[in-house]
């Protein structure tokens, strides 16, 4: 893409309205503008973002055998009536009436609506097991709004929902949900902890929030720092098999992380204190099993191999799509502006032309833009004409992982400047040993 043909209304100064990290930048690097309190339009660089991470979730959620579907995001009442919901959810629910005066919501969670698309075509064990979900936008009319898309009232979430003849085989499905977000979490760069929470108004007594440690965490959370090396890697999951995946939640889960809302203080103090935390945390997820809450008061049953009739086993599993790019922000920057890890960066590189008209230049410029198109990498070229530093300013601002310095100065020694946004370690090369740089950081990404 080249700068001069793409629309990116970067902003000099700070915000007055934006009182976190994550919401100045986005609103500086011209990725998001507030339409009303809590509700924002997504400009093109953050709508790339938020679609790099759709993409890793719908991977993630397909690699663990869940099936995507789209449900609406209007919902009649009648399914809310059913499970005793409509009258306990609150004021974060945003009801209205149809010309006909039937009772609708805008959805704030689907578990009424998946459990009567369950009802009206699965009755048979042998169906099972079952997941399904979606990514859709939810509302819920936050009282104070505030933080950019951190704590919005319209946001992008998926939501999926697993349906077990069992108890047994919807903890499996619990445990291969956490597993799957620890890989998702993982390919965008953040270390996310799965803390024991609270359920709330999903209900259930089994739920984990997955929390990304920050200073402008809503939630306090207590762990053993050694929770933050645990990592996946590169390890293949074979999502059927049950031991595999609870030994990976086990290890995961056994040392002390948790939410001050289910916080022990007697068996804290039994981490040893070198390794006792106690600071923020951001929640970009949670799961939860809840047994026959829903399945019950709505009639979703199925016949087991015996031909008993019994209500399914279920559970709901969330992350919160767009929340996840504050989240990243607030991970991932310093002074100069957003760095992105390179799984969900807008661009994979920038190109800065330092002399833009000058011939040697712009060839060479339009060389590394064609060799990485090439490759299947998208750079993100700035043609303006404009004095270096406003260009160095802009890419720092926008925060991608690579850029590639060309001018007149390097191009008369056949060398181009690749710098790393990260460390700003700066490496002189071929325009073609900076091509082939560039695609294998990105290779197998």
């Amino acid at each position: 893409m080249r700068l001069s043909r793409y629309f990116l209304p970067v902003l000099k100064e700070n915000p007055a309205e934006a009182q976190i990290v994550s919401h100045r930048y986005m609103l500086r690097a011209g990725m998001i503008k507030q339409q009303a309190a809590g509700i924002y339009s997504w400009l093109p660089l953050g709508y790339r973002v938020l679609r790099r991470i759709e993409q890793i979730v719908h991977e993630e959620q397909v690699r663990a055998g869940h099936i995507p579907l789209l449900m609406p995001t209007l919902q009649p009442a009648d399914l809310w009536r059913e499970s005793g919901r409509y009258d306990d959810y609150g004021q974060e629910m945003l009801r209205i009436r149809d010309r006909h005066e039937r009772d609708m919501l805008y959805g704030p969670t689907n578990e009424e609506m998946i459990t009567d698309i369950f009802r009206s075509h699965v009755s048979s064990y042998k169906d099972l097991p079952l997941t399904l979900y979606h990514i859709q936008w939810k509302f819920r009319d936050e009282m104070r709004p505030r933080f950019g898309v951190m704590r919005g009232r319209e946001f992008l979430m998926k939501d999926g929902y697993n349906f077990d003849v069992d108890r047994d085989s919807a903890l499996h499905a619990y445990n291969r949900h956490m597993v799957s977000y620890l890989r998702t979490y993982e390919r965008m760069g953040l270390t996310a902890i799965p803390m024991r929470a609270a359920s709330g108004p999903i209900g259930g007594d089994n739920t984990h929030e997955f929390l990304v440690l920050a200073n402008t965490g809503e939630s306090e959370v207590f762990y053993d720092d050694r929770v933050t090396a645990l990592k996946l890697g590169a390890r293949e999951i074979d999502y059927d098999n049950r031991a595999q995946v609870a030994a990976v939640c086990e290890e995961f889960t056994t040392l002390y992380a948790r939410t001050d809302e289910t916080h022990d203080a007697a068996v804290f103090d039994r981490v040893p204190e070198a390794h006792r935390k106690v600071g923020r945390g951001i929640e970009v997820g949670q799961i939860f099993y809840f047994g026959t809450k829903y399945s019950e008061s709505m009639g979703a049953t199925v016949v087991t191999a015996e031909g008993t009739k019994v209500p399914v086993e279920m559970g709901s599993h969330g992350i919160g799509v767009s929340r996840l790019l504050g989240a990243i922000i607030e991970a991932s920057h310093d002074d100069k502006g957003i760095i992105w890890p390179e799984g969900v960066t807008p661009f994979p590189v920038g190109i800065v032309n330092l002399k833009q008209g000058d011939g040697a230049a712009d060839a060479a410029c339009e060389g590394l833009y064609r060799a990485l198109a090439a490759k299947g990498l998208e750079a993100l070229y700035d043609d303006r004409d404009e004095r270096a530093g406003a260009k160095f300013a802009t890419m720092d601002l926008i925060g991608l992982p690579w850029r590639i310095t060309v001018g007149p100065r390097g191009l008369a020694n056949g060398v181009v400047e690749v710098t790393c946004r990260r460390t700003g370690e700066s490496e002189e090369m071929s325009p073609e040993a900076a091509v082939d740089r560039i695609a294998q950081v990105y290779a197998g990404i």
